[in-house]
Parts: C-alpha cells; sequence; structure tokens
C-alpha cells in the first residue's frame, strides 16, 4: 500500500513537471521579419521584371488596331478579339506567301522531333560508355566533347555549310536536323556522364557479376533510373532547337524555314501597316511549345539538373 501512494506521488511530479515546464520544440518563427521583406520584395520584383512584358504582349494581342493606336499598352482589351491570333496562325503575310506561322510550325516540329530523339540517344550512350565503360583514350574523348560545348556555332557555319554541300543535304531538313543534333551532343554528353557517374556503382558491379553486357545494364538498370536526367536534356534541346533562328535561316530554303524565321518575316515584314497586335500574337504563338514543355516537366528537369551537373 506504501508503494502504490508513492508511485501516485511520482506520477503526479511527473504530470506537474510537464505541465508547467514551459513550451517544447522549435521556436515558432515570425511570419513578417525584415528577412522575408526583403527575400519577398526581391521575389516580387523579379517576377513583374519578366511578367510585365508578357502582360502587355497577351493584353496586346486581344486588342484591334483603333484601341491600340489609342497608346495606352497596359490597359486591357475593351473589347477581346482573336483576329490577330487567326491572322498570325494562317493568314499573315511574310512576301509572296501568305499562309502564316503554320507552314513554319509544322517545320518546327520535323526539325525539332528527329533533332531531340537522335541526339539524346547518341549522347545517353555517350554519357553511360564514359561513365561506367573506361577505355583507352576515354579522357582525352571527353575533354574534346567537352571542348565541343563551348566553341562558338558561329565559327563553325562555313564549314559546316560546304560539307553539307558536298553531301547533297545543304538547304534540306535532313541537313538542319543532323547539324542540331551534333550541336547538343557535348552538353548531352557531360549531363549524362556525370549523372550515371553519380548512380552507386554497386549496381553496375552486380549486374557485371550476373553476366549482364553493355546493352543490357543501359536498357534495363541505367535507362529507368536516370528519368530526370533525360527531362533535362529533352527541355534543352527542345528549347534550343525550337527558338533556333541562326541555323535555321543559314541551313534551309524559305520552304523549309522553321517558325522563327516565319515570325522574324512576319514581324519585320515592310508591306503595308505594322499591325502589332498579329506580331504580338504571332510572338506569342512562337514560344508556346517550350513553355509548355518546361511547364509540364519543370519539377523533374530541377531534380536531373541538380544531379546532373555537379558530380562526375
Amino acid at each position: 500500500m506504501p508503494d502504490a501512494i508513492a508511485l501516485k506521488k511520482t506520477d503526479a511530479a511527473i504530470v506537474t513537471d510537464k505541465t508547467f515546464s514551459g513550451p517544447s520544440g522549435p521556436k515558432p518563427k515570425r511570419i513578417i521579419s525584415p528577412r522575408n521583406i526583403i527575400l519577398y520584395g526581391i521575389l516580387f520584383v523579379a517576377a513583374a521584371y519578366y511578367l510585365l512584358p508578357l502582360y502587355v504582349m497577351i493584353v496586346t494581342s486581344l486588342k484591334g488596331m483603333p484601341e491600340i493606336r489609342v497608346g495606352n499598352i497596359f490597359s486591357p482589351p475593351l473589347e477581346i478579339t482573336f483576329e490577330p491570333w487567326v491572322k498570325a496562325w494562317a493568314t499573315a503575310c511574310t512576301g509572296l506567301n501568305c499562309d502564316g506561322l503554320s507552314r513554319g510550325f509544322w517545320n518546327s516540329v520535323r526539325i525539332t522531333v528527329p533533332s531531340v530523339v537522335v541526339s539524346i540517344a547518341i549522347a545517353s550512350v555517350n554519357g553511360y560508355a564514359l561513365a561506367n565503360w573506361r577505355f583507352k583514350g576515354s579522357e582525352l574523348f571527353f575533354s574534346i566533347l567537352v571542348i565541343g560545348a563551348f566553341i562558338p556555332y558561329q565559327v563553325m557555319i562555313y564549314p559546316i555549310v560546304i560539307v553539307l554541300r558536298e553531301l547533297g543535304i545543304y538547304g534540306t531538313l535532313t541537313g538542319l536536323i543532323i547539324v542540331h543534333s551534333i550541336f547538343g551532343m557535348p552538353i548531352l554528353t557531360l549531363l549524362f556522364r556525370n549523372y550515371f557517374a553519380s548512380l552507386p556503382q554497386e549496381l553496375f558491379k552486380a549486374a557485371r557479376v550476373d553476366g549482364a553486357g553493355f546493352w543490357q545494364i543501359f536498357l534495363k538498370i541505367m535507362v529507368p533510373m536516370s528519368l530526370p536526367i533525360f527531362v533535362v536534356a529533352m527541355i534543352l534541346q527542345v528549347t534550343g532547337i525550337w527558338n533556333d533562328f541562326l541555323f535555321g535561316v543559314v541551313f534551309t530554303r524559305p520552304e523549309y524555314y522553321p517558325m522563327t524565321v516565319q515570325l522574324n518575316n512576319i514581324v519585320n515584314s515592310v508591306q503595308g501597316v505594322k499591325e502589332y497586335n498579329v506580331n504580338m500574337a504571332a510572338t506569342i504563338l512562337t514560344g508556346l511549345v517550350p513553355l509548355v514543355v518546361y511547364f509540364v516537366s519543370g519539377r523533374l528537369f530541377v531534380r536531373g539538373i541538380a544531379a546532373g551537373a555537379v558530380k562526375g
């Protein structure tokens, strides 16, 4: 009986200590503080800096020309019209051609899709071989690829024109696809090599002990684990190739011009009245594909670039 009374007193003391010992856990952070004010203020200014031109483009593309001539570019449209978008896509004239951006869009699709597939397929195999299958001269080969990633494109234009002419593919979509695939390969190889080097080597060694070969390890182990870096490579290539103007205007003919070249011809056309609403609509249409690709896969892009750019 005395033991039971002593036990109750002990429990009461513990409860009392817990009750009156004060709050526990981390100290709550203040929502409004000088640090947060500065941080969110900078973020707000940066967001406004990038979003304000986009806002002007959108509202201008939805206005008619009489409203645009009033001169207030920041005011929302009094009467929304999608006629500039239709004209930019289907009927805007560039010289003798009046088919808008539609022809350039499909040319860009025919250029971008095979270029992205070919460059990523080759670069991923290159990076896998350089990271896991060391061969004689592999470091020299990798150094040459890295140097190639930093050579200015303009230096190589004339030699490439000569090579494509001798091969009989200058001025064709095939020639432009080859050019984009080659120029995208060095930086993609670097990313894939660093990413594969960051994966656990035990997986590779275990597969080798089990008798798996080069392609079995690559297709069944490395590729399923490498979705983030494949997304990074896709976004980089889609953005670079879709937005390219220089290669498109140099290595193709007018009937094969990509969307960016068509946009330049529409915006800089000197025929008739300058239609700013059509120009803004055409600009937004041209940039939609890279924006959609990035927003759909942006989270994987951040993961992949963090894993593939700082390791190796």
